[in-house]
């Protein structure tokens, strides 16, 4: 590693600000990095200069680079002054050196030196670690140096260093035309020994994003954060630079290629071939009988579409879509058949063909192409009797016929049947309204038991849909019961169940009796938005002759109960974990607040999956992706057979909160074919979370994620799922504000739930929401419902109480880390640091005015100084955090149990002991801190009458002692002897503390 080196290919710049005062500028740039500088020639009279130099910086401590800046200043030189104009910088960071094979050319955006500053335009820099031997660092002395004039605007530009990296290819770039430059700039390749001469190619006079748009090379990596994250390179984030549909992103902002950027501005351009099948008419007879069951076949290469088939019509109609990937298509033509369905073989009825070369191009907003009459031919080319209506054209996944089409992309290479294309199709669902369902059981009179000689054990059941509640069984004395208890539940709109109400008395043990019940539709319940009072009602009780609610006998009888039932619309139905949730406006719309942004999300593609099932002897899936946030689900396309599927789909929410998280999760589509070891269950892939206070505004994130899962067997990954997002602000008054209103509505502050309640009903409400998103078509199952909304996040883990207590640790760090300082400081560790404390003490000490003012002028710098560190990409799932490198198997084992457990009576044994030691060791921190308490209250509990003696006789002392001497003297004389010379201090501990710990406790008193 002794040969470590930076190297960094200073390409060109592009629209730079004039400074001469000619309308142009005399460019030049100077890298600096860790110590060393380096400067380029000057480009005179030239706004979009081309250097085409490289420079190589020693690397002298590896380990240490990921902290190191290459800071690169492009300045405006002036001959007759002498002296220079700053005109913009760029600064990069160590974790985005890459490999010289990794490395590509960008262009970065110029950044501001200060708040005054004036800048605009890019510089075009390539920047890669290499430890090849012959290459030699860069002369440095040339940051000493006169920058070199470039001797002419049209002589060659000749690299300063010579690349030494085997099997690379150095791009040459070219600058817009202007009256100073007639000629192409070119970059002869150097010869290096022992590497094969790579011819030069001419790209024409192109500029950045254009010169990249024609490069056949995939996405590069362009960081990779694995030293910020502590733990495995496999498992960080890295950061790409995609070219997307509204141009080149280039660390966070999009450098468009052309005038025309399409809607979908976040995904990868896509090309489909888009079949309309709408009708058909006058269809020939092919059965004896003279009628026809048609079907339609749409038919390229080896992807073949079918429509459904009609029984015995002549004139059918199907009106769908068919839509082929023209980067799968293996043929030029399009076949679209009619066949007659048969028992034993479809018969061929007739078919239409397409060149697909000679197919429209049909970009949005245009209108949707018009289809036509198509006569169909047989199988020698002759035209027969039928006609079909298509329209065919070539779109992109912009186009309004995208979601709703039948995907190649998403099929096998087989038929496909409208069943399967169902289960296969994207689609947004919107998740129903939840409320909170209040019941107050005040009482109920007038009870008849079946027993005259016993006062009736009566207790109330009340059930809507599953959820089944009771109020506590109380002795009904003269007939009438008192209850007065509040039950809560969850209910969606549109409301299907009813609430149900049953008086019921325990006769026996196992054994109760209805004496009466009460239906009330959900719809005619009161709503409110606040806390203000709902009138209570009185409802007649029905005496039902069975339990089952379809059988009831409506026999009205004296029997009364007194109900407050409302449907609280102020509160936030929480359907999902709170540490992730998505939303947190109130369930009533007139309490929602405006919104203060829009988050785009582009999901890209996925690589390198994990194959989930065995199709033909080997391993595939059958993946799509499903992104969560508010109300809105949303669901891509399944692609079928691909371990590296390519979605390219585009997503949009409103943002009401920065303090909420965007969930997307990747699935294996188990519904299309046999079912496996799990049953039709669609098994997780992985799943990423993105806060969105944690977004720039207005910075476009490309990243690919590790898709990192708990196994039995350990952290597993899955693969790695690309995406693109944008938070973009609508308001910004609107959104500072909302950092200082309530995290929740006011009706959680107003009357609060607490956790058992907010447990269960968070149960119920992700129960709903499966059901309801799994009557969708094609559905969201249950598990996918679940694994989104974290609904086991709960549970008990050996291995999340340890990454809890190390993240506890972690935030106190900071405490112990300013104690073990200040202890160094009293023990005169580094006798300079020490005065200086005693210095700055006694000037606190003087000036008490001071203290508040330092200590936020302390902060405000700190925070300042992290501002240059400051993450420049979304967290992610950090193993290290999550304590999932070395947790042990029977940890994980007992991760995964069910609850309640299936585990054999040893290992539950075993597992209990383990968490009795566990509990002790809690108990004994928690014995000890109440032993402090409990001392500082014997101080003046005259428990130890002779130390309260004393203590009293002390704080009368001091009562005098502080009236008497300022309190400044005071202060400064305790902190100056605290912070005393070693020499003057005694390894016994003070007498304070002596007395101290020998205040009694309430130990004695444990049993």
């Amino acid at each position: 590693m002794g040969n470590l080196k930076l190297g960094v290919d200073v390409v060109g710049a592009h629209n730079l600000l004039p400074k001469d005062g000619q309308g142009s500028s005399n460019a030049f740039v100077e890298l600096f990095f860790d110590g060393q500088k380096f400067r380029t020639t000057i480009k005179e009279k030239d706004l979009n200069p081309v250097w085409n130099e490289s420079f190589y910086f020693n690397i002298a401590d590896p380990s240490n680079l990921h902290y190191l800046t290459l800071d690169a200043y492009i300045y405006n030189t002036i001959k007759a002054t002498n002296s220079r104009n700053f005109l913009g910088k760029v600064s990069l960071t160590g974790t985005s050196f890459v490999p010289y094979s990794d490395a590509v050319v960008l262009h970065y955006p110029l950044e501001k030196r200060g708040i005054f500053s004036r800048v605009r335009g890019e510089l075009g820099l390539k920047v890669y670690i290499t430890d090849n031997p012959n290459i030699k660092s860069s002369n440095p002395l040339l940051a000493t140096d006169v920058p070199e004039v470039d001797p002419g605007a049209n002589a060659l530009n000749m690299v300063s260093n010579s690349h030494a990296e085997k099997g690379g290819v150095r791009h040459t770039f070219h600058h817009l035309p202007n009256t100073n430059h007639q000629q192409k700039q070119q970059v002869p390749e150097p010869e290096i020994p022992h590497r094969e001469h790579v011819p030069q190619h001419d790209h024409g006079p192109k500029y950045g994003i254009d010169h990249m748009k024609a490069e056949p090379h995939p996405t590069k990596l362009v960081r990779m954060y694995s030293a910020a994250s502590s733990q495995p390179v496999e498992y960080a984030l890295k950061e790409t630079s995609p070219f997307l549909g509204g141009g080149r992103v280039v660390a966070g902002r999009v450098i468009r290629g052309d005038k025309t950027a399409s809607t979908y501005d976040l995904v990868e351009q896509m090309h489909f071939l888009y079949v309309r099948v709408v009708k058909a008419r006058e269809l020939p007879a092919m059965d004896v009988s003279g009628s026809l069951d048609p079907y339609v076949e749409v038919k390229v290469g080896n992807y073949k579409g079918i429509t459904k088939h009609f029984e015995k019509k002549q004139n059918p109609e199907w009106n769908q879509v068919f839509a082929f990937s023209r980067e799968r298509m293996q043929a030029s033509v399009l076949d679209v058949v009619v066949k007659d369905k048969d028992l034993v073989k479809d018969d061929f009825v007739g078919i239409v063909r397409f060149d697909v070369n000679e197919v429209p191009l049909r970009v949005p907003p245009d209108s949707p192409l018009a289809p036509e009459w198509y006569r169909l031919e047989n199988k020698k080319g002759e035209k027969i009797k039928g006609e079909l209506m298509l329209a065919v054209w070539i779109g992109t996944q912009a186009d309004e016929a995208f979601p709703d089409a039948w995907h190649s992309d998403a099929a096998m290479p087989v038929d496909a049947t409208p069943m399967v294309s169902a289960l296969i199709r994207s689609k947004v669902y919107h998740a129903p309204r939840l409320w909170y369902v209040r019941v107050n059981v005040v009482e109920a009179q007038d009870l008849v038991p079946t027993e005259k000689n016993r006062f009736p054990d009566v207790y109330v059941k009340v059930q809507i849909g599953n959820q089944i509640m009771k109020t506590k069984t109380v002795q009904a004395r003269g007939f009438n019961s008192l209850w007065n208890e509040d039950l809560l539940f969850v209910a969606a709109e549109p409301f299907e169940d009813h609430l149900i109400l049953s008086v019921e008395d325990r006769v026996a043990p196992g054994k109760d009796e209805i004496l009466g019940r009460v239906i009330i539709p959900l719809g005619s319940v009161e709503k409110r938005a606040d806390d203000r009072i709902i009138h209570s009602r009185w409802f007649n009780l029905e005496k039902p002759i069975a339990v089952d609610v379809d059988q009831i006998k409506k026999e009205k009888f004296s029997s009364k109960i007194h109900l407050r039932v409302c449907l609280d619309g102020g509160y936030h139905v929480l359907d999902e974990s709170t540490h992730y949730s998505s939303d947190l406006r109130p369930t009533a719309k007139q309490l929602w607040k405006p919104s203060i942004g829009v988050l785009e999300l582009g999901i890209l593609n996925a690589v390198g999956l994990h194959p989930m099932k065995t199709r033909d002897g080997r391993g595939t899936s059958d993946t799509y992706c499903v992104a969560k946030y508010g109300h809105k689900w949303v669901r891509t396309r399944t692609i079928v057979d691909n371990l590296c599927p390519k979605y390219n789909e585009q997503y949009t929410w409103e943002v009401f909160d920065p303090a909420t998280v965007l969930t997307i999760g990747v699935f294996d589509n188990s519904q299309l074919g046999e079912k496996g070891a799990n049953g039709n269950k669609d098994l997780k892939i992985g799943k990423v979370r993105i806060r969105i206070s944690t977004l720039e505004t207005g910075r476009v994130y490309t990243h690919t994620y590790p898709l990192l899962v708990l196994h039995p067997t350990g952290v597993k990954k899955m693969g790695e799922l690309h995406l693109a997002i944008r938070f973009s602000c609508t308001s910004l008054v609107n959104m500072l504000f909302t950092y200082s209103r309530p995290l929740l509505p006011k009706m959680h502050y107003v009357r609060p739930f607490n956790v058992m309640q907010l447990d269960m009903l968070r149960h119920q409400a992700v129960t709903i929401v499966a059901a309801r998103l799994g009557r969708a078509e094609p559905p969201l199952r249950k598990e996918v419902v679940e694994y989104m909304s974290d609904v086991d996040s709960h549970l008990w883990s050996m291995r999340k109480s340890k990454a809890n207590f190390f993240r506890l640790m972690s935030v106190f760090s900071g405490l112990f880390a300013v104690g073990k300082w200040f202890g160094d400081i009293c023990m005169w560790r580094n006798p300079i640091t020490t005065v200086l404390v005693h210095v700055l003490f006694a000037m606190l000490v003087c000036f008490p005015e001071l203290i508040l003012p330092t200590i936020f002028l302390y902060m405000f710098l700190i925070g300042v100084w992290n501002f240059r560190y400051r993450p420049r990409y979304p967290p992610h799932m950090n193993t290290k955090i999550s304590q999932a490198e070395a947790v042990y198997p029977d940890e994980l084992d007992e991760e995964f149990d069910t609850f309640p457990t299936t585990r054999s009576p040893d290992v539950i044994r075993m597992r209990y002991d383990r968490l009795r030691s566990v509990a002790g060791r809690i108990q004994t921190v928690v014995g000890d801190v109440a032993t402090q308490g409990e001392r500082f209250q014997a101080l003046l509990s005259w428990r130890d009458p002779r130390a309260t003696a004393i203590f009293v006789t002390f704080c009368l002392v001091a009562a005098l002692v502080l009236y008497v001497i300022p309190f400044q003297v005071v202060a400064g004389l305790a902190g100056f002897y605290m912070m005393r010379h070693p020499r003057f201090r005694h390894r016994l501990p003070s007498a304070p503390l002596n007395f101290f710990r020998r205040l009694p406790a309430r130990t004695d008193s444990m049993l």
